[in-house]
């Protein structure tokens, strides 16, 4: 008989913009390995639960947050990405709106926080490799489908959409064919309202048309 000793993790990837900028949430570890250093967002699984629940549970802890966007990324079983012992991690991804959040630090974190993903520290574990992978997914994922609407306000200007597909995409769009296209692709609506506490003129508020994730041809 094959006897394994074998520990599962979760490790949730969470993404925001944040002053026009693709973040990501970040630890620092209290305890070794890697004490000290930012590490993304992990738990090991409970012996009464699948693993997505485990993510569901910890993203929770994590932003006080619930009903967000979560899709499991990749296996990740190296033998040797935790000094501990065999640790085999299935890593998530997380969209969600800034202003749905409030962070708060976990047993083993002395501090919890947004990092932009083009000025990252030095990361635990394999979890650089686990981040990469994520930010392509993530890319991949907004070119295809509607999944901007769960890393956005509830409602939004139609700039706002703009910038969101710019910063994770890193490319410039011409403002007046985004518009056709977005338009085209009848993915948002009119709210009949406009932005307030502004000092130019209040921008048009927008929603988006359905709540489930669907496949449009963004690019």
């Amino acid at each position: 008989m094959i006897k394994q000793k074998i520990l599962v993790t979760v490790d949730n990837v969470i993404f925001s913009i944040i002053k026009d900028k693709l973040q990501v949430l970040l630890i620092k570890r209290l305890i070794d390995p890697y004490k000290n250093q930012r590490a993304i967002p992990w738990w090991f699984v409970y012996d009464n639960e699948d693993c997505q629940t485990a993510a569901y549970r910890e993203l929770e802890e994590e932003t006080n947050v619930k009903n967000v966007y979560l899709e499991q990324l990749y296996t990740f079983s190296d033998p040797k990405r935790d000094p501990r012992g065999r640790v085999v991690s299935i890593a998530y991804m997380a969209l969600i709106s800034r202003e749905n959040i409030l962070i708060k630090a976990w047993s083993d974190a002395a501090e919890v926080k947004f990092f932009p993903v083009k000025s990252l520290p030095k990361l635990a574990f394999d979890h650089k490799k686990i981040l990469d992978y994520a930010i392509q997914r993530l890319k991949w994922k907004m070119e295809y489908t509607n999944v901007a609407q769960y890393i956005l306000p509830s409602k939004f200007t139609l700039s706002q959409l703009q910038n969101v597909y710019e910063t994770i995409l890193n490319q410039k769009f011409d403002v007046r064919n985004f518009r056709k296209k977005i338009d085209k692709l009848w993915i948002v609506k009119e709210t009949w309202e406009k932005e307030i506490w502004v000092q130019n003129r209040p921008a048009k508020l927008y929603q988006f048309r359905s709540k489930k994730v669907e496949i449009v041809e963004i690019i």
